[in-house]
């Protein structure tokens, strides 16, 4: 099995105006470099500015459209001006990949501290609430859009080792859902993605706590794999893109069979 497939773009997304938190690293910077090598204007939000100059750099180089905007998804205001910034530059939005997230300690529900659940609150649930109801008043203007929120495989199931996380991902899929209906007659489709075992840093850092995990995953994966950034990038990819045209209210796994 192999997963160095080497996909030719196809111009999927030309055209179209794309918002991607979380750009800076891991599966956003593949969809950075994805979505603009499918012709996308794209514009990438993070807290991490010097990453995503970098990423906008080389979006440029290989002749992408490409521009950073700082956004802290625990903060409203932030959410809201970079999506301001959007309709600066482009005057548009078309679609939005919201894949930022924090990650807790790991542990134990009874372990897990106020101040995790607090993060994990205003980051993984409050944020991309935010920046959807914001996103969708700016394509509502547009005629229309997509919106793809990154969820989590953990969401699926109990999650005794992330309890906070998978219980924000699972609000997240919840209002994904309720956002695709209440949306649907004005030209917005809203879907999720669940991603399994993914080779990101958030993985890294989750190895570094509980050695074992990737080796755990990885067995439990139908594939015999984790998942490369860029192959989940490609799903968020197809869901924005005209080609998805009827697909709304989706929770779709990426997860090489692990949640099966």
């Amino acid at each position: 099995m192999t997963n160095n497939i080497d996909i030719a773009p196809i111009g999927l997304l030309t055209g179209k105006v794309v918002l991607i938190t979380g750009a800076s690293r891991g599966i956003g910077a593949a969809a950075a470099r994805l979505f603009a090598s499918e012709g996308a204007a794209v514009v990438l939000a993070a807290r991490s500015t010097d990453a995503l100059q970098r990423i906008v750099t080389e979006v440029r180089a290989d002749g992408g459209v490409a521009d950073a905007v700082t956004v802290d998804l625990a903060d409203r205001a932030s959410i809201r001006a970079a999506v301001d910034r959007v309709e600066e530059l482009h005057g548009r939005l078309d679609g939005a990949f919201n894949n930022g997230a924090a990650i807790q300690q790991p542990g134990p529900l009874d372990m897990t501290s106020d101040e995790d659940v607090e993060e994990q609150f205003a980051v993984n649930f409050r944020g991309h609430w935010t920046a959807m109801t914001v996103e969708a008043a700016l394509m509502r203007r547009g005629g229309g859009g997509a919106i793809v929120n990154t969820s989590s495989i953990g969401s699926r199931r109990a999650n005794p080792e992330l309890p906070a996380y998978g219980a924000m991902k699972r609000a997240l899929d919840s209002i994904t859902e309720t956002a695709a209906v209440t949306w649907g007659r004005q030209g917005i489709r809203v879907n999720g993605i669940t991603p399994g075992g993914t080779a990101t840093e958030m993985i890294d850092a989750w190895e570094a706590a509980s050695p074992g995990v990737v080796e755990r995953l990885t067995v439990s994966i139908p594939l015999g794999r984790m998942a490369e950034p860029r192959e989940v990038a490609e799903v968020a990819a197809w869901l924005l893109s005209d080609r998805a045209s009827m697909v709304t209210g989706a929770i779709v796994p990426v997860d090489g069979g692990a949640g099966a």
